[in-house]
């Protein structure tokens, strides 16, 4: 059995051009999740998947040594192409056993650390999980664009203190088997088991401000 991190990142986003080679705090955006995979004592090979290759020059300076390069299809590194679909597309072309674990990452989440990585592995290890999700507790009030409470009883306004809240995808790690992939197309399958990442960790790169708010966020927590 082989654990591998995939993270697929795109040459063509249009929101920011080549987003996941700019540099958020003197690194490129992409080099941040493939450290922390790469550091990650549980991950023995970690998989960029690009279409760029500009992105693939400068990952492969980054020299870290359990990084390699997947060149992924065009035709699934399209504006409307989903996630799965490139993960398909590289465990039919990789051969992978049906036991290996799948680890997809998201270089938009660049405050994910190693220790995220192996301490949501080993809760799926001793959960014994089919799958397995990163994300966040909020206690923030969600609500319907029609007027309709999604998570709490206006009525009975619970104190922040007493509400023990819900939890958010950050997005930043899903683990599930290459057997369940094929077989539900899916990053995730039966029985999921969730990480409970730091509450900052909410924060994903999607529009240009969001490069400002995570660098603070990089700066004051690289300690951790």
């Amino acid at each position: 059995m082989v654990n591998i991190a995939f993270i697929p990142v795109r040459g063509g986003s249009k929101s920011i051009p080549l987003k996941n080679i700019k540099p958020i705090f003197g690194k490129p955006l992409v080099f941040w999740t493939a450290k922390a995979a790469n550091d990650a004592v549980c991950i023995d090979k970690v998989i960029i998947a690009t279409d760029s290759q500009e992105i693939e020059k400068t990952v492969l300076n980054f020299n870290l040594p359990k990084v390699e390069i997947y060149k992924r299809l065009a035709e699934n590194a399209q504006d409307t192409s989903s996630t799965e679909s490139v993960m398909l597309e590289y465990i039919k072309r990789a051969k992978l056993n049906a036991e290996d674990k799948f680890f997809l990452i998201q270089a938009t989440s660049p405050l994910l650390k190693a220790k995220h990585i192996e301490n949501l592995y080993k809760k799926y290890l001793e959960e014994k999980a089919d799958s397995a999700m990163t994300g966040v507790l909020t206690k923030h009030f969600f609500w319907s664009k029609n007027g309709n409470p999604i998570n709490y009883d206006y009525k009975k306004r619970p104190r922040r203190q007493d509400y023990e809240g819900i939890i958010q995808e950050n997005g930043a790690c899903y683990i599930n088997s290459v057997e369940n992939i094929i077989r539900d197309k899916n990053r995730m399958s039966g029985k999921i088991t969730v990480y409970e990442m730091p509450e900052y960790t909410a924060y994903e790169i999607d529009e240009p401000d969001d490069f400002l708010i995570i660098e603070k966020l990089i700066e004051r927590h690289q300690n951790d």
